[in-house]
């Protein structure tokens, strides 16, 4: 998983480090936790892994607060989760998760991106064999006193894997296990830097750089619309 890890990391680095775009998906993210759940974060785990992220990208407190009001003010807007599958140049797998008040506007602008790099979406289910679905907890390594011991607790939440890179520790579950390695992690009074659910690939590929530069623009065209939460590939 190493480097096929590292790429995901750096590039997901890259490409959010802008708060311009890091701020509206985070606020997103608070808003349909919010309005799924409700708004106490005491009682809804969901809005609690949101603004835990949305702190970790050193989001304002009033930014958090106000997605919480816009969730469940009387003209809350109404997000709808969408996935969508494609083939982009070089034959990469890309896997696309959209959060949308309008999903006439989300598809017609994700197949524009794909189209103008020569690729093309694909029936949704495509490509499901060719992701595995993780939940990923990223910790400070300063947080855990003895790693052995932390991943001998964690095994009966789920644990499936544990990495460091960077004085960060990666914890990897299945997604089903989500809520058990969060209750476990939060039993344990470790704070948990970030949190998410994401899709690894069973068969990571390996590209040249010249085909990375035009793979590149197609992942920088889906991550700077506002209606797409997380892309995902099989580069290795």
């Amino acid at each position: 998983m190493g480097r096929a890890f590292e790429y995901r990391r750096a590039a997901k680095e890259k490409r959010w480090d802008k708060m311009s775009r890091v701020f509206p998906k985070l606020a997103k993210a608070i808003q349909i936790a919010a309005k799924e759940g409700g708004p106490e974060p005491e009682t809804n785990g969901a809005l609690r892994t949101a603004i835990q992220n949305a702190k970790a990208q050193n989001m304002p407190k009033a930014n958090v607060d106000a997605a919480i009001q816009r969730a469940v003010g009387k003209d809350a807007e109404v997000f709808h989760e969408m996935n969508y599958e494609g083939k982009g140049p070089h034959g990469v797998l890309v896997f696309v998760e959209c959060a949308t008040d309008n999903s006439t506007r989300t598809v017609a602008n994700v197949k524009s991106y794909f189209n103008k790099v020569d690729g093309a979406l694909v029936p949704n289910g495509s490509l499901e064999y060719m992701f595995d679905r993780k939940a990923v907890f990223e910790l400070k390594s300063e947080a855990v006193v003895n790693q052995e011991e932390l991943e001998l607790e964690l095994i009966d939440a789920g644990l499936n894997e544990m990495d460091e890179h960077d004085d960060h520790i990666y914890l990897y579950a299945d997604y089903t296990n989500f809520g058990s390695m969060a209750n476990a992690l939060e039993g344990l009074g470790i704070e948990v830097q970030k949190a998410s659910l994401e899709r690894i690939p069973t068969s990571p590929v390996e590209f040249s750089e010249e085909q990375m530069l035009e793979i590149e623009k197609l992942i920088d065209k889906l991550e700077e619309d506002d209606d797409v939460q997380a892309v995902y590939t099989n580069i290795a």
